[in-house]
């Protein structure tokens, strides 16, 4: 699926199936770019999470950007609170796709909000400072996968494949958002860690003015 909605039980459905399930009220809609990703997280459910095939997140290959649009015009705009940058890959894989789908949604519907949810390596991804590409107000919120509170604990738990350089990394991204997008969020998820790895990261976001978000654990 390309453009999805979630539901209660860890389930993806079509934005058709979604209306009718819920047919009233607003909803996030999610928007799956790539199967990529530079992490392999041993957490994720990409690697353990079965689906049939009408609402698997695997893309069979990638979209292009008018694709998308073109799925996003679809849309009943009326019942749609956010736009959420979020599959079983990275977005930030494909940045440029990403930013100019942002435009795209502020251009057409301005009152919608939008998130991008992303591990923040993104810097480097590309070999240099990305955050800046969210600039002029097409990002509301910014999602960062935290994951621990120390380097050699992230890497452990995501395999980044940039080494244990990842997280500080990861870090740097989250406070230059700071000045590019209204709210910065970052993230852990329970189970997978403990309430005093779970304080830990708390005082890692409180010291440079970042919010923690615990996820609750999603499995298979």
């Amino acid at each position: 699926m390309i453009v999805y909605a979630t539901h209660a039980g860890g389930r993806y459905l079509q934005v058709a199936d979604s209306l009718k399930e819920q047919p009233e009220g607003t909803r996030g809609i999610y928007v799956n770019l790539t199967n990529k990703c530079n992490c392999a997280c041993t957490f994720c459910l990409r690697n353990m999470k079965e689906m049939a095939e009408q609402s698997s997140l695997w893309l069979k290959e990638e979209p292009s950007v008018p694709e998308v649009k073109s799925l996003l015009d679809e849309l009943p705009w009326d019942m749609v609170s956010e736009i959420v940058f979020c599959g079983f890959g990275e977005p930030t894989c494909r940045l440029d796709a990403v930013v100019e789908l942002l435009k795209y949604v502020k251009d057409t519907h301005p009152e919608v909000k939008t998130r991008l949810n992303t591990n923040g390596l993104s810097d480097l991804m590309y070999g240099r400072s990305t955050a800046g590409d969210f600039a002029g107000g097409i990002l509301d919120t910014v999602s960062i996968s935290l994951n621990a509170s120390n380097k050699e604990r992230y890497l452990e738990l995501t395999r980044a494949k940039y080494g244990i350089e990842s997280f500080d990394a990861m870090l740097k991204f989250a406070v230059d958002c700071k000045e590019y997008v209204p709210n910065v969020v970052m993230t852990v998820v329970e189970k997978v860690e403990n309430q005093q790895e779970i304080d830990l990261c708390q005082k890692i976001c409180d010291d440079r003015g970042l919010k923690l978000r615990v996820r609750i654990y999603e499995d298979s």
